[in-house]
């Protein structure tokens, strides 16, 4: 087989493919086998029938279709891997020569995957930013813990304060007409959490047990249920029970209750170097994504619509698996946003060439580089994962290997070499942007 690759515009190749005769007639008399078995011709047993008799009842051209049904795939593949072209989509098939004793000559025209024209990559300038861990932050992490662990006291008198559990019962009113989805019975807010709309929270603070209020509260322009957006609103609640959190105080009986610790000194050391561990990864990403971002833009590629338009239906496709594992679906989502689909592929457009982009360069570096995993990295990186999920890492790479998806990790080794070739060669400037651990 012979086969030569032109690039006849920027994202489009013409595949010409010579199949040699052999071949075809090979496809021929495997088509002729077939179509046999299934027809029936007078004065022949089903399957028997000559080649040259059936040729003169069906037609030597739906023989020779059916072979090349079989033959172009085929040929088309194999030519593909021959010239190293990279399709993105279906090829246009035509064509050229059919005919026995002759090769079979045909063309394809399909679209490949963008050629990048990479920018520097290498003596970028980047800030890492310096992540803080302070005091009060190792504070806080004590007061979520605190908080975590807290008793829950029923309280039989009293006023609603900021912090508590109100059980509440309410019926919300526009102009004085009850609205869909505006009333709930023995519903627990906390105070503080920001669940309700604004205001609605501040208002319950006070009220006793057993005490009914108007609540008047105004929904915001922007508030994703269209019929309520702008709207002022009465909320007719009934506090009908009170929770406050009994907190434990901060000692060493506390941090021996909620951790393997003895000691509270001891826990905040611990917190304190989880924070710190976290700050440093949170500025590694940061570090990365802005050296990356700066990459991207000084690369260019024009991006065929068809890997866009495959990109936003995969976004799409994962929003909906998202939305599955809450009980909803895609067209539930849609329906509370006011929105349709395709506002939401237009609005994920330009992410998704931007995904695509970026893949691109990442891709178009580790070439230039010839950035590869080694055996042992792919081995190490099998063993991490494997372990993720409690299996023998021998087992785990048989049944990737058997799945066809030892590639993922190697992919994934190449993206992350490539990311750390990118910060080994950029100039990095550190701690002259500080930021909070929060």
């Amino acid at each position: 087989m012979k086969a030569n690759a032109e690039r006849i515009e920027k994202n489009t190749v013409l595949l010409e493919v010579e199949v040699d005769s052999e071949l075809f007639s090979q496809a021929v008399d495997k088509a002729y086998r077939k179509i046999v078995r299934n027809i029936n011709i007078p004065g022949f047993r089903k399957g028997k029938t000559p080649r040259v008799i059936l040729e003169r009842y069906i037609g030597k051209e739906a023989i020779y279709e059916e072979a090349m049904e079989a033959l172009v795939p085929e040929a088309y593949i194999e030519a593909v891997k021959d010239t190293g072209i990279e399709p993105i989509d279906k090829p246009e098939v035509e064509i050229i020569q059919v005919e026995e004793g002759k090769p079979v000559v045909f063309k394809a025209t399909v679209q490949v995957k963008p050629e990048i024209e990479l920018g520097q990559y290498k003596g970028l300038e980047v800030v890492k930013p310096v992540i803080n861990v302070t005091e009060e932050d190792v504070q806080k992490e004590l007061d979520r813990l605190q908080n975590s662990h807290a008793k829950l006291l029923t309280l039989e008198e009293g006023m609603v304060e900021n912090g508590d559990i109100a059980v509440i019962d309410f019926l919300g009113k526009i102009d004085g007409e009850p609205f869909k989805g505006g009333e709930g019975k023995e519903y627990s807010l906390e105070i503080g959490s920001g669940s309700f709309v604004g205001g609605f929270e501040d208002q319950v603070i006070g009220m006793s047990i057993g005490e009914t209020r108007d609540i008047q509260v105004t929904f915001p322009e922007n508030y994703q249920a269209e019929e309520l957006a702008g709207k002022d609103v009465v909320f007719t609640v009934t506090v009908s029970g009170i929770k406050r959190k009994e907190l434990s105080p901060l000692d060493d009986e506390f941090a021996k209750d909620v951790s393997e610790f003895d000691t509270l000194e001891e826990l905040k050391n611990d917190l304190t170097n989880k924070l710190e561990v976290n700050a440093e990864n949170r500025s590694k990403f940061t570090l990365r994504s802005e050296l990356l971002n700066k990459v991207v833009d000084q690369s260019a590629a024009e991006i065929p619509d068809s890997m866009i338009e495959q990109q936003i239906g995969e976004m799409i496709a994962n929003m909906g698996n998202s939305f599955a594992n809450q009980g909803l679906s895609i067209d539930d989502y849609l329906k509370y946003t006011n929105s349709s689909m395709e506002k939401m592929r237009e609005n994920f457009r330009p992410e998704a060439e931007q995904n695509i982009k970026t893949a691109l360069v990442m891709e178009s570096i580790a070439k230039t580089e010839e950035i590869k995993p080694s055996e042992e990295d792919i081995q190490a990186e099998i063993e991490r994962v494997a372990s993720l999920y409690r299996q023998d890492p021998g087992e785990f790479r048989n049944m990737l290997e058997n799945e066809g998806n030892l590639s993922y990790i190697t992919e994934n080794l190449v993206k992350e070499k490539t990311l750390q070739f990118l910060v080994d060669n950029a100039k990095i400037i550190e701690g002259t942007n500080n930021q909070s651990v929060e």
